[in-house]
């Protein structure tokens, strides 16, 4: 079975990455982003129609039940197979108003159902499905900002549909960009927050169009984005990702030279390989973090989930029409993915050396071999009408909503009742 992995536009006039063809059977893929513009309609909504969570018709929560230690911390979380859940969803396109359009296959007339309908179970132990009460009651008097790019966007609002069984936020934005958000869940003085930032880095559209009609950007690959690293100081949780806007056409600077670039056709500048720039950009996101003085919270990476293009490549009709999860002996991790999976674990594990020296703490959300079993999960076309009028891509990049995405908050809870033991027990 051949994937194709590569970053899509929505709609005829924006722009998306065009990427080789990648075999994804065996790719843990680390691409995963943009098909969808950086700014979101639901971030702008109103809640004032949201100020009580909705009655739950589904399984139920246990509001009493206590936070509970993690008995086997050494089991590897993110080793397993998917089973079936026939609990889920937890929530609904009726109930969450937080859902992208892109992203809300019921609403738009996916037939099937039963890609929601499926759990994560680790091997050798097992990972219980996420509990909002827990989670917020885990999470009083504390901020959780994710920075990077549209499908740890898609993430965010996976949290907030999870989280909306028990209370809906208020936006207490300081900015009106809607790139750049924050939220607060008053009960619990908890607060949530975006910052857009596909490159992890200062970057700037140079051609909007560019040599792949995707775009042409000037990555400056020594330089902080100081739109989210100067934001983050009093956060206590940060969760960052970054992965297929690289794919792009791009100019690369340091020290305010140019140095090269990705597949620029632009004479007498050197063609460099794409995992240059994406490493300097990771390198780079972590010393901002490392440099900051306040910043006393912890990192996350939140690795790539794959995208699953059969058939072809994104424009050329490529599509995800599977119904169900695969098994881990039918997929395979190496190749393109592999490469760029272990960069930016390389990257990962230099930031933190150098961040345990000021006492920060690093993890690794690890969601690539999950989802790369999910090709089933994706919107497909099924993130618009049919019958609309601009030309429309097969997203298998992005997540459904609910979906297989909801599980990664099943991993950040678990992650989280960890931290609290290694907290109590003085590790770091």
């Amino acid at each position: 079975m051949k994937l194709q992995a590569m970053e899509l536009p929505i709609a005829k006039n924006q722009t998306l990455q065009k990427i080789p063809t990648i075999l994804i059977i065996v790719a843990i893929p680390m691409v995963l982003f943009t098909v969808v513009p950086l700014c979101y309609p639901l971030l702008g909504y109103t809640l004032k129609n949201f100020s009580q969570p909705p009655s739950t018709p589904y399984a139920q929560i246990d509001q009493e039940d206590s936070i509970k230690i993690p008995t086997n911390e050494k089991c590897d979380i993110f080793t397993g197979e998917w089973v079936p859940n026939p609990h889920a969803p937890y929530y609904t396109n009726t109930t969450c108003w937080a859902i992208h359009e892109h992203q809300n296959c019921m609403k738009y007339g996916r037939p099937d159902s039963e890609f929601m309908k499926w759990r994560w179970k680790p091997d050798g132990c097992n990972l219980p499905i996420f509990n909002p009460f827990q989670f917020l009651d885990m999470v009083r008097g504390k901020s959780l900002a994710f920075v990077g790019d549209s499908v740890g966007r898609n993430q965010m609002q996976s949290l907030i549909c999870l989280l909306s069984r028990v209370e809906y936020p208020i936006d207490v934005s300081n900015m009106s960009d809607e790139n750049f958000k924050r939220w607060k869940y008053t009960s619990y003085n908890f607060t949530l927050a975006i910052f857009t930032t596909p490159f992890l880095i200062r970057a700037e559209e140079a051609d909007k169009t560019g040599p792949t009609s995707t775009g042409l950007f000037n990555l400056y690959l020594d330089e902080f984005d100081e739109k989210w690293t100067t934001q983050i100081d009093g956060f206590d949780y940060v969760i960052v990702s970054a992965g297929h806007w690289f794919y792009r056409p791009a100019m690369f600077y340091e020290n305010r030279q140019l140095v090269g670039c990705r597949f620029c056709q632009v004479n007498n500048v050197t063609d460099l390989p794409k995992y240059y720039g994406y490493r300097r950009a990771f390198r780079t996101a972590f010393q901002a973090i490392n440099g900051l003085e306040n910043f006393k919270g912890i990192v996350f990476l939140r690795t790539f989930a794959p995208s699953h293009f059969e058939g072809g490549l994104w424009n050329e009709g490529g599509n995800c029409v599977r119904k169900r999860p695969l098994r881990s002996s039918e997929a395979h991790f190496e190749g393109e993915d592999l490469e760029f999976y272990m960069t930016q674990m390389e990257e990962f594990r230099a930031g933190e050396r150098e961040g345990r020296k000021r006492g920060l703490r690093y993890r690794v959300l690890d969601t690539t071999y999950a989802m790369l079993l999910r090709p089933d999960g994706h919107p497909s076309r099924y993130g618009h009408w049919a019958n609309n009028s601009v030309t429309m891509y097969n997203d298998c990049v992005h997540w459904c909503l609910p979906g297989p995405i909801d599980t990664w908050a099943d991993f950040l809870l678990e992650m989280l009742k960890r931290e609290g033991k290694r907290y109590v027990a003085g590790a770091s």
